[in-house]
């Protein structure tokens, strides 16, 4: 593995480092629902007018195109800017679109991707079921044929940004009978369809980004349907290849500097000399490096093979579970100022509460134990 970076690539990252310099908000990013989606609206807007948005997605599809290398470039500079997390576009710009560029018509294609790179139309995720969870194959929700249209009764939970979103990249059983992963259909859902109710959850850390969604028959025209009715699963797992373990690098550069923060409050307070801090503090330090090496080697095996496979969920579970012990940390070294928390006061905080979700979103670490025991160990399939 060659985990240098050629001349022309330094100064790629010199042209990333010297736009956000220049371009990233100053402001944060707000707290009300509706402050933050025309916040997410507009940074998305800027990085598209610049010619940043959609780093993955070919030139064809208006995206940039980048290397794998490229990518993990920009995501480490745009961490380290502190630039705004893209909020209310994540779905569209991360999941529906990729997905509509490898299975979708071209009308399809023509007309939802220019939107979503512009924000001009956001999207949210129905997958998640109460009864399913991370369990994609385990939905219930359905859609029955009648004519051109299918008739959509169900529901949905944990889908974030429901709320605000335009379309929603909807998971369903289009097949009477079917089981698991047969029968299920991929479809772009119109959010303002007759039939749709949608419930916003508050979160303990205040945010309320997540939803419940309920289907009342909901009408969908068969023109919706993604990739042919029944090919759900294959159309939904296709979104895979475009993320090609970069999505964890912006996290480890922000846990990194989290880290590094987290010394120099144990070093002003004093807490430094106990101890049992300095050495969970060297831990921490450690394990941010050790997945930073486990992802880099996770990208170079990428190159060479052209796709990812399950040692991502490796990455995936050690990371999460890692930024839960450095929020853990965090709150321990705050001492009793955390009592005095208030909504929107506190990121330390914020952070710990919000921080819980990260095990679970995604798949949960569960989930991801699963693959890992079944796809790289060869252990039984769990019942």
């Amino acid at each position: 593995m060659d985990i240098g970076f050629s001349a022309e690539e330094q100064r790629f990252r010199e042209e990333c480092r010297d736009w956000l310099h220049s371009n990233v908000p100053d402001e944060r990013r707000p707290l009300d629902a509706a402050d933050a989606l025309e916040f997410d609206k507009a940074w998305q807007r800027r990085l598209f007018d610049a010619g940043w948005a959609g780093i993955n997605w070919p030139a064809e599809y208006g995206g940039r195109g980048f290397s794998i290398v490229q990518q993990v470039i920009w995501l480490e500079e745009y961490a380290k800017a502190k630039a705004p997390w893209i909020g209310a576009n994540f779905v569209g710009v991360n999941h529906g679109g990729p997905t509509l560029i490898a299975n979708a018509t071209d009308e399809q294609k023509a007309f939802h991707l220019p939107r979503i790179l512009k924000a001009e139309a956001i999207w949210c995720q129905g997958f998640s079921e109460p009864g399913a969870g991370s369990d994609l194959a385990g939905i219930k929700t359905r859609g029955r044929v009648e004519g051109n249209e299918l008739v959509v009764n169900g529901s949905k939970i944990w889908t974030s940004f429901a709320h605000v979103a335009d379309y929603q990249e909807l998971v369903l059983r289009t097949e009477e009978g079917s089981e698991r992963h047969s029968g299920l259909s991929w479809v772009i859902c119109d959010m303002h369809a007759p039939g749709i109710t949608v419930r916003p959850i508050r979160k303990m850390s205040g945010m309320t980004e997540f939803c419940e969604v309920f289907y009342d028959d909901v009408r969908i025209p068969i023109e919706n349907v993604v990739g042919g009715l029944g090919n759900g699963w294959t159309v939904a797992m296709s979104t895979l290849s475009f993320e090609r373990g970069t999505g964890f690098i912006a996290d480890q550069v922000k846990q990194a500097q989290e880290v590094e923060d987290l010394i120099e409050t144990a070093t002003g307070n004093g807490m430094i000399g106990d101890n049992r801090i300095a050495e969970e503090l060297a831990q921490l330090r450690a394990e941010v490096a050790a997945a930073r090496a486990m992802t880099y080697r996770n990208i170079s095996e990428v190159e060479k093979r052209g796709q990812p496979g399950p040692e991502a969920s490796v990455i995936r579970v050690f990371t999460s579970e890692l930024g839960r012990r450095i929020e853990t940390m965090g709150v321990r070294l705050m001492g009793e100022e955390m009592l005095d928390f208030r909504y929107g006061d506190d990121d330390q905080v914020q952070d710990y509460l919000r921080g819980f979700a990260s095990t679970i979103a995604g798949g949960s670490s569960q989930i991801q134990r699963n693959i890992i025991g079944e796809r790289m160990l060869g252990l039984p399939r769990s019942r």
